[in-house]
């Protein structure tokens, strides 16, 4: 039904877009807005008491004591009348008053003689409804007690005006985290190959799980062909956001470049950990990197292996019957101190047989509080005993299961002789 043209305001469409700015309509009960209207009916001894929002066809009560009543039209009613003043609008005798006795809430079954109603009004002028108290009886209304109404009317504005900011807030922090996770994830792709190489008599798979995705971690894999041999690497750098992307990008670069004129692994880790001291400040070690560097070679059996590490997790050497070796090889992180010596082991990699690289987040994911640990990660590739796709697929299976949290980045390159 629409309402009575004589209760619009001229403002109605600008006040009507300040009732939806706070989104109250609809919702549900609430404790802050139920102790208003309880407060109001014990202090000025009315069984009544409603908080009202005057909605285009409606007045709809957010909080109502004494009445179980959730709205009522607005055309004709006494809240559509408040907040037409800026005043408490007061009714002492309903049936005697000339701008209520007709008002079927009057002359009906509820038999409404008392109404006091104090605009809800914004911060900008606008009233969305009233804090009201109503009685079956007259009864005088003095100014201070009007004054009183308009207070309350006050808490019940501020709690609104409140939920307000506290949705802007959530809403702003939303965008700005939505903006964080788009740039990370800019960022941690150009960090990662686009492409890895293909190679005849292999194949290839790769995983990255970030911890959280609106910052950019230093976990990195990466894989190229330099003559006849698939260089590949999985590292871990120290640190998050700018300073993990900067000292990313410097490993990968000192990698690629190095292994262009390096004969083997153990000579690019050396040129590595050159590069990461020449980026340190002073003694700050603060700045290192962890990795795993693989140069993998046509043979008669598949593949031969040359590895060589970092400080990093062991690389893990799986075969088709599901059995998973762990190649350890010593040595520190680059970056740690100048005089750092490297390690280096050849491996076969047989047809059937498939080398995965990983950084630490994956077994340092936590389950009910405790690790992962590499023995649940070895048997998630016990069970899968296939290719390199499968392999990546059960470590994805690990970090993503529902009783496992990851708190740091996790990154995995696997590459099998078919």
């Amino acid at each position: 039904m629409p309402a009575n043209e004589q209760l619009i305001l001229e403002n109605e469409p600008e006040r009507l877009a300040a009732v939806r700015r706070y989104d109250v309509l609809d919702t549900p009960p609430d404790g802050a807005f139920d102790r208003v209207t309880r407060l109001a009916a014990r202090q000025f001894d009315v069984p009544i008491s409603i908080v009202s929002i005057v909605d285009t066809d409606r007045i709809w009560f957010k909080s109502h004591h004494g009445v179980d009543v959730d709205e009522i039209g607005r055309d004709p009613g006494l809240c559509a009348s408040a907040i037409l003043a800026d005043e408490t609008w007061v009714v002492e005798n309903a049936q005697t008053d000339p701008r209520a006795m007709a008002n079927p809430l009057v002359a009906g079954e509820l038999g409404l003689r008392f109404y006091a109603g104090a605009p809800l009004t914004t911060h900008d002028g606008y009233n969305l409804g009233t804090l009201c108290v109503i009685d079956s009886q007259p009864r005088e209304f003095s100014d201070q007690q009007a004054a009183m109404l308009r207070e309350l009317a006050g808490v019940v504005m501020d709690e609104l005006e409140l939920r307000l900011q506290a949705r802007r807030t959530v809403s702003h922090e939303l965008l700005l985290r939505e903006q964080a996770e788009r740039t990370a994830r800019e960022l941690q792709a150009s960090l990662l190959p686009s492409d890895l190489p293909e190679i005849a008599g292999a194949e290839r798979a790769t995983l990255y799980v970030p911890a959280d995705r609106a910052v950019v971690g230093g976990d990195f894999y990466d894989m190229f062909i330099v003559d006849d041999a698939c260089i590949m690497a999985v590292g871990d750098v120290s640190g998050k956001d700018a300073a993990a992307a900067a000292s990313t990008g410097l490993a990968r670069h000192s990698i690629r470049s190095s292994s262009q004129w390096a004969g083997g692994p153990m000579e690019c880790l050396r040129n590595l950990n050159h590069t990461m001291l020449l980026d340190a400040h002073g003694d700050d070690i603060t700045t290192f990197c962890t990795v795993v560097l693989v140069f993998a070679r046509r043979s008669e059996y598949g593949f031969t292996l040359r590895i060589a590490s970092a400080g990093h997790p062991p690389a893990l050497l799986c075969d088709a019957a599901g059995r998973c070796t762990e190649l350890t090889v010593a040595g520190p992180p680059a970056g740690w101190y100048e005089e750092a010596a490297f390690e280096e082991i050849e491996v076969d990699l047989r047809s059937g047989q498939t080398i995965v690289m990983y950084t630490d987040g994956l077994p340092e994911a936590r389950s009910a509080g405790t690790l992962v640990g590499i023995e649940r990660v070895i048997e998630a590739l016990t069970r899968v005993a296939g290719s390199a796709e499968d392999a990546i697929a059960a470590l994805r299976g690990v970090v993503t299961a529902a009783d496992v949290n990851v708190g740091d980045d996790v990154a995995a390159l696997a590459f099998g002789a078919l």
